[in-house]
């Protein structure tokens, strides 16, 4: 019987080391397309009739990955396409060619290619952080292709006009920060590394949530030149005579312990859209959809699902 229960052991580890083995990664996962030189990666979960949910990640400069902290999007799949993309230069999606741009209207383009490319006349679109200024911007250029926009946690429609509450709530932090500063600004790749992983520690309201998030945001990808490029550009503009002509309907979220973004940002956004809707969730920072799942799920499928 020993013999039996330890062979056994040993066919149990041999499948478990050959399923980890052959677990896909994002690339084998999903697909990609050509777009203005580059290629963009982008994958689809999910089915039904529901209208494609397209989540566009915050930034600039890190890829989709984080979002995956959260099941909030496999179970909004259940009775919608819905669909995670790297932006440019960014995750699985190509790396940039050297001079290739990436500005903010390459930004919209791409992420008007995406859904020209899925076949769909209208999508649904939901902007986190960096990103909902991103479906800001999409939302006043392509309104006609916007059936309901959520923005959540989202940076100032004038970039310069985001609130950021780090060296009130986490002077030690930040202090960390700055001591490893100069060495990032040469290039030091370490120190860049420091800097985010200190940076990452500062999104949420929980520490257990917080510490359960720090390994597999390591996974993250983030690219420094992305962030500056895009940080360069959306300086130019100013999103806010925009928001009055939104004439789809829009839920703007956010964490009441935000401190990547004061929640007063989305409160001005929130009043600025003609009939917007608005949701505080009370035990979170600027990850509500991983801090406080069901209730981000409770109040997204509500929203998408009104008739």
């Amino acid at each position: 019987m020993k013999r039996i229960d330890s062979l056994l052991v040993v066919v149990v580890l041999f499948v478990a080391a050959s399923i980890r083995a052959a677990a896909p990664t994002p690339a084998e996962r999903g697909q990609t397309f050509d777009t203005g030189g580059v290629k963009i990666w982008y994958e689809v979960r999910g089915g039904g009739q529901g209208t494609p949910l397209v989540l566009v990640n915050g930034g600039p400069g890190f890829d989709h990955t984080y979002l995956h902290l959260s099941d909030v999007w496999d179970r909004l799949a259940q009775t919608r396409p819905v669909v995670f993309y790297d932006q440019r230069g960014n995750g699985s999606s190509s790396a940039l060619a050297k001079d290739q741009s990436c500005t903010l209207a390459d930004q919209i383009a791409d992420l008007d290619a995406l859904r020209a490319h899925l076949g769909a006349d209208k999508i649904d679109l939901l902007g986190h952080s960096w990103g909902g200024y991103l479906v800001m911007a999409y939302a006043s250029r392509h309104p006609k292709h916007i059936r309901r926009l959520i923005i959540c946690d989202s940076a100032a429609p004038k970039w310069s006009d985001t609130r950021f509450l780090f060296d009130d709530i986490f002077p030690e932090t930040v202090s960390k920060q700055n001591a490893v500063a100069f060495a990032e600004s040469l290039g030091d790749k370490s120190a860049s590394d420091e800097s985010i992983a200190l940076y990452l520690t500062m999104l949420f309201y929980s520490p257990e949530k917080r510490d359960a998030a720090q390994p597999r945001l390591k996974a993250a990808v983030y690219k420094k030149e992305i962030n500056e490029a895009l940080n360069h550009d959306v300086g130019r503009f100013d999103l806010n005579p925009e928001l009055p002509r939104f004439a789809f309907p829009t839920l703007v979220l956010t964490g009441r312990y935000d401190i990547n973004v004061a929640p007063s940002v989305a409160w001005k956004i929130h009043r600025a859209v003609p009939g917007s809707r608005f949701a505080v969730f009370e035990r979170s920072g600027h990850l509500p959809f991983y801090e406080e799942p069901d209730a981000f799920l409770d109040v997204v499928r509500a929203f998408l699902d009104e008739k």
